[in-house]
C-alpha cells in the first residue's frame, strides 16, 4: 500500500513493483472493482454487469491498450503494456469517492453539485499522474507528451459520451422530468461537456500526432542508415 500511495502522491514507487507486478495488478484491478461496484451501487439506471464493476474492469485494460499503443510510436525509451495497465489499474482509489452516497445526507441539488465536484477532482487528478507517469516511464516532452496523453484522453471521454454508457447524457440533452434526476446527473453533465469538447479538439490532436510519428520514424530512418 505504501508504494499505492507513493504514486498516487506523484513520487517514485520501489522497485518491487517491477519484481512483483502480478500483486501490484491484483491491488490495482480490486480497487478499480471496488470503485466501479461503487459507482454504480445505488444508480437506478445501471445494468447489472456495471453494477458488478465489470464495465470498470474492461475499461481499465482497454484504456492501458490505447495509451500503449498511441505512445510507442513516438520513440519512448521505457514502455511496456504491462507497466502502463499496472499504473492505470493503480490510479483507481480516488475513484472511490463516487461510492460516497452524498444523495443521503445532502439535498438533490447539493448531492448533484458534489458529485460533479468529485468528478472534477478525480478526473484531474489522474490526468495529472498520467502525464507524470509517461514523462518518466517514457521519457518524452513538450508536444509529444501533451499529444500522448491528451489523445488517449480525448478518445476515452468521446467513447463514453457517444457510447452513452451512463444511460443519462441524451436525456440531459432533451431534457429531464423530476422523477428521473439523479445525484450523479451534475457528474453527467461534466462528462457530455467534456465529450464534446473533446470531439472537436480529437481532429487536431490526430494531426500534430500523425505529424509527431512522421518525424519519429524520419529519425528512427535516418540512425539506421
Amino acid at each position: 500500500m505504501e508504494d499505492v500511495w507513493r504514486l498516487l502522491t506523484f513520487r517514485e514507487p520501489s522497485a518491487a513493483i517491477a519484481e512483483s507486478w502480478r500483486g501490484y495488478l491484483a491491488v490495482g484491478l480490486g480497487f478499480t472493482w471496488l470503485a466501479g461496484v461503487g459507482r454504480y451501487w445505488d444508480s437506478p439506471r445501471a445494468l447489472l454487469w456495471q453494477q458488478w464493476g465489470l464495465g470498470s474492469l474492461a475499461y481499465v485494460f482497454v484504456l492501458a491498450l490505447v495509451i500503449w499503443l498511441i505512445v510507442i510510436p513516438l520513440r519512448p525509451e521505457r514502455w511496456s503494456y504491462r507497466s502502463v495497465l499496472v499504473f492505470v489499474t493503480l490510479t483507481s482509489p480516488p475513484a472511490l469517492l463516487y461510492a460516497i452516497p452524498v444523495e443521503r445526507f445532502m439535498t438533490l441539488g447539493d448531492a448533484q453539485t458534489m458529485n460533479a465536484w468529485f468528478l472534477a477532482g478525480v478526473a484531474a487528478w489522474r490526468v495529472a499522474l498520467l502525464v507524470w507517469f509517461v514523462q518518466r516511464v517514457a521519457r518524452i516532452s513538450g508536444m509529444a507528451l501533451m499529444v500522448a496523453t491528451g489523445l488517449p484522453l480525448s478518445m476515452t471521454v468521446m467513447a463514453l459520451t457517444w457510447l452513452n454508457l451512463e444511460h443519462v447524457v441524451f436525456q440531459l440533452m432533451a431534457g429531464m422530468g423530476p422523477d428521473q434526476r439523479s445525484a450523479n446527473d451534475g457528474a453527467y453533465f461534466v462528462v457530455m461537456v467534456l465529450g464534446f469538447l473533446a470531439t472537436f479538439a480529437a481532429p487536431t490532436l490526430l494531426a500534430v500526432y500523425l505529424c509527431l510519428c512522421w518525424r519519429a520514424w524520419r529519425v528512427r530512418r535516418g540512425a539506421a542508415e
